[in-house]
């Protein structure tokens, strides 16, 4: 199993003059901190890659034993593009993470214990902003994207790809637009037949994915607690 963390966005929403990964959840430790202890818990650090661009230096010289792959376009491509750059050196059942997202450390578990390619998902109700999620009458994802009508829930940006589903999937983020997220390519290949994404609930699990500073309070106050 590898592991990705896209972190070379510039996280305008949260109005940050850091790369939003780094964004302080409690005094000493920042959101890409949480994520890499729980990934090297379970994975081991020489299996995570991290997809740096808006301000690499600050991400890498903070983890400077770390495998990184650097984005050079990250201003004029999406989530889509970061994740291929990753894919390509890599053959393995992959989990991949945007680096804005905070969890528990149970989630990776039970992700970890799904056997096909699967997502994370909260069944609530979704605001604009979210990517959404609908299931299909087998109770496989059917639509995955911010404009899906009457949808289930959230996706939370966390999800598994296994081994055999990899070049289909690696084939169609290279065929999606530059500005697509990841999940348009998901989504195509679940409309051609080619994916069976298994919708994983959250349960009573924490997870948030940190847009907005609205956002970033409700984790610190979960971390509080």
């Amino acid at each position: 199993m590898k592991g990705i963390i896209l972190a070379a966005g510039m996280g305008t929403r949260l109005n940050s003059q850091i790369p939003k990964p780094l964004s302080k959840i409690t005094n000493e430790k920042t959101i890409l901190d949480f994520q890499m202890t729980s990934l090297i818990k379970k994975i081991g650090n020489n299996n995570i890659l991290i997809v740096v661009g808006f301000l690499k230096d600050l991400i890498i010289s903070k983890f400077p034993n770390l495998n990184f792959i650097d984005n050079e376009n990250y201003q004029k491509t999406n989530t889509s593009k970061s994740l291929l750059l990753a894919l390509k050196k890599i053959d393995d059942d992959i989990i991949w993470m945007n680096g804005d997202v905070y969890f528990d450390e149970g989630v990776l578990d039970i992700l970890l214990n799904e056997n096909n390619s699967c997502c994370l998902v909260d069944d609530k109700r979704c605001g604009d902003e979210e990517v959404k999620y609908s299931i299909n009458q087998d109770g496989f994802i059917k639509e995955l994207s911010k404009s899906v009508k009457n949808p289930k829930g959230e996706a939370l940006g966390i999800n598994v790809i296994r081994k055999k589903d990899l070049n289909d999937f690696r084939k169609e983020l290279e065929q999606v637009e530059d500005n697509d997220y990841f999940e348009k390519a998901l989504e195509n290949l679940i409309k051609k037949n080619k994916l069976k994404l298994v919708p994983i609930p959250v349960g009573k699990l924490f997870c948030k994915e940190i847009d907005f500073k609205n956002d970033l309070e409700i984790v610190k106050k979960h971390v509080r607690k």
